[in-house]
């Protein structure tokens, strides 16, 4: 095989021992999976950085502490993976069903998740410095504490999220949702919140949005929420 070839499986049932043979085989080089099946598999803390997943089915598979550097993942499809302690920096997740995975203390540098379905999914404790994350669903996510500051927030559903802590100063939000998410000690100074909805939000901690820019429709919102009357 030449230096920088691709293998590419096709439409396999992949368990650990046949990827631990591909990987020897290949030399170094990434791997491709295309339709591939590596559901409730365990290929935790192997090395498969540069490898491409299409359209695979990962329903509770493991890739805790894998290497996953420079991977790419489109359409892949399951719940209740397992990324813990992953290194994906510099991955891709395109149109991804990934729904209750876990992603704890995870390296999700410059990592990018464009159309992903992410409810429920678990970010405590990721490194994920320069990382973009678009139009996807968070609803239920747990990201306690991550940074988007300076960020074009591009139609994030956080509905029901867990953001305490999480800081989103001088970032613009192009719609997307926070609707009843727990925002306790979120920075939001500089924010631009006018398209984002902000129903739901406990009025006991509405105070955080302090310094951020809301929409004239948004103020009547929060005020309708404390039965206070604008004539």
């Amino acid at each position: 095989m030449t230096q920088d070839a691709i293998e590419t499986v096709t439409d396999l049932e992949v368990d650990r021992k046949a990827m631990e043979a591909l990987i020897e085989r290949a030399a170094d080089n990434p791997l491709s999976f295309q339709d591939c099946d590596f559901q409730g598999a365990d290929f935790s803390r192997l090395d498969l950085r540069g490898a491409r997943f299409t359209a695979c089915a990962i329903a509770n598979s493991s890739f805790q502490g894998a290497t996953l550097a420079d991977t790419s993942w489109v359409r892949c499809r399951g719940g209740q993976v397992d990324f813990a302690s992953a290194d994906a920096s510099d991955a891709v997740f395109q149109n991804c069903d990934l729904n209750n995975a876990n992603w704890r203390r995870a390296r999700l540098a410059a990592a990018r998740f464009q159309g992903c379905k992410l409810t429920g999914s678990d970010f405590d404790g990721i490194a994920c410095l320069g990382w973009t994350v678009e139009e996807c669903l968070l609803v239920g996510a747990l990201l306690r504490g991550v940074s988007f500051r300076k960020s074009n927030i591009m139609q994030l559903d956080f509905s029901d999220a867990d953001l305490a802590g999480s800081d989103f100063r001088d970032t613009v939000f192009h719609g997307g949702s926070l609707r009843n998410a727990n925002l306790k000690n979120v920075r939001f100074e500089g924010a631009d919140l006018r398209e984002v909805d902000l129903s739901g939000i406990d009025l006991t901690v509405a105070a955080r949005l302090a310094g951020a820019t809301i929409s004239k429709t948004q103020a009547a919102v929060l005020l309708a929420e404390l039965r206070i009357s604008v004539v």
